[in-house]
């Protein structure tokens, strides 16, 4: 039987404080009031005092009013009937269906052993060429997408979620608008895609400790369906929304700020969740893709500067449209080899021709006057940008290439394109 404490000797915010014994980090108690029970997470233990964060807010709650400590720490089911359901931060259901209360799991657990990982070689199909062709997604593997507020990245994730090519979709949304998780919900669901997948919702509105949840419910989920043999998809955003909730209870605490207010053990915080990435050995696997906002468009914030030490690469959301420099998959060597003969040539080579476009763009906007040659990389680069770097293109990886050989033959001659004379007789159109 938990201890009952009838003494809340401090209020700050949302966050009370109690004097009491063995209570573990992260471990969940109820405040009982005269009206009402909230629930409430310990965040910082020191010198017998334990502080806890109330999901629901410290409105109505009294300096006597009941605290039980339930011994156990965050839980979330990792049954298949989650699947299809979308749910908040704390895995109380968003779509007026039954709670899932079976096969209970903690969240916030250790990452994998690197013992029990496989080095990822698996490639993951999206249907979008700048990653398929230029910055391959592979199974397992961590990576951002770096973005400034108002680009399209949650269309973009939406779109990965509907094409990806694996068994489960774990979807963590932080501190979204309201019409963000309608459009989220809506299109999955329009397009048959929610039944493959798990939703876990903070809006905005939503208290600001369920925000912190959000990454390691979906991660504790996805884990579970892992280790059963399932390829799963998780899908983030915000992390920065993640980390400025990490900042507000950090001032909370009144604890020492470190760079911009965000508190010393930032990377950690990071580290810890996005090291959850894993390919099991003899089961299945978990791939991480986490929108990370710049504010600014500043790649040194704090929480992008500190999430590029950790992840394996990075894509840039600019104009609407992933950006191919800058933009790096630094596992794809792992895969391009797998999957067709020319997909490295292909890549290296458009790319290679793209940059010569800009160059020429620059020339041609000084007023330099455009050689036989700069005409032929303006043309290339108009097709490129619309074939290759619109996001509304949706074509498979062998389709997409193609689709380079084509466009390289619409502008070039085969001996300015530099390519190996074998892969010209193989893939050259006819």
């Amino acid at each position: 039987m938990r201890k009952v404490y009838h003494r809340i000797i401090q209020m700050a915010g949302n966050v009370i404080t109690v004097e009491a014994d063995n209570v573990g980090y992260n471990e969940l108690a109820e405040v009982r009031s005269a009206n009402s029970v909230s629930l409430a997470q310990v965040i910082r233990l020191l010198d017998g005092k334990v502080y806890l964060q109330v999901f629901a807010g410290s409105r109505g709650i009294s300096t006597g009013d009941q605290v039980r400590f339930l011994g156990h720490s965050m839980e979330v089911s990792s049954s298949g009937d989650l699947l299809g359901r979308i749910f908040n931060g704390r895995g109380v259901p968003r779509d007026n269906r039954p709670e899932v209360t079976d096969q209970l799991i903690e969240i916030g657990g250790p990452s994998v052993n690197p013992a029990k990982r496989v080095i990822p070689v698996n490639m993951i199909r999206t249907g979008i060429p700048m990653i398929d062709v230029f910055n391959t997604l592979v199974e397992s593997q961590k990576i951002p997408i770096f973005s400034i507020a108002g680009e399209p990245y949650n269309q973009l994730l939406a779109r990965i979620a509907l094409q990806a090519e694996v068994d489960v979709i774990i979807l963590g949304g932080m501190g979204l608008k309201y019409d963000d998780y309608l459009y989220f919900r809506n299109t999955l669901e329009d397009k048959g895609a929610l039944s493959r997948t798990v939703m876990f919702i903070h809006t905005a509105a939503d208290p600001i400790v369920e925000c912190l949840l959000v990454p390691d419910m979906s991660l504790a989920v996805a884990e579970a369906y892992a280790l059963e043999g399932k390829q799963v998809l998780v899908l983030l955003t915000d992390m920065t929304n993640f980390a400025d909730a990490l900042k507000e209870i950090s001032i909370t605490m009144e604890q020492i700020p470190s760079n911009r207010g965000y508190p010393g053990d930032l990377y950690s915080q990071l580290a810890a969740r996005y090291e959850k990435a894993v390919d099991f050995d003899g089961a299945g696997s978990i791939t991480v893709l986490a929108v990370t906002t710049m504010p600014g468009d500043d790649v040194t914030h704090p929480v992008p500067d500190n999430t590029g030490y950790i992840t394996e690469g990075q894509f840039y959301l600019r104009g609407g449209r992933i950006e191919p420099f800058g933009s790096l998959s630094r596992l794809k060597q792992n895969v391009n080899a797998k999957t067709r003969s020319d997909h490295r040539t292909i890549m290296d080579t458009m790319i290679r021709l793209y940059a010569d476009y800009k160059e020429t763009v620059e020339k041609q906007s000084m007023g330099f006057q455009m050689s036989k040659w700069d005409n032929k990389l303006l043309k290339y680069g108009k097709l490129f940008e619309a074939r290759m770097m619109d996001l509304s293109v949706n074509i498979p990886l062998e389709d997409a290439l193609d689709l380079g050989w084509k466009t390289l033959a619409e502008c070039f001659d085969r001996e300015e394109t530099g390519i190996k004379t074998d892969l010209l007789n193989e893939y050259w159109p006819k």
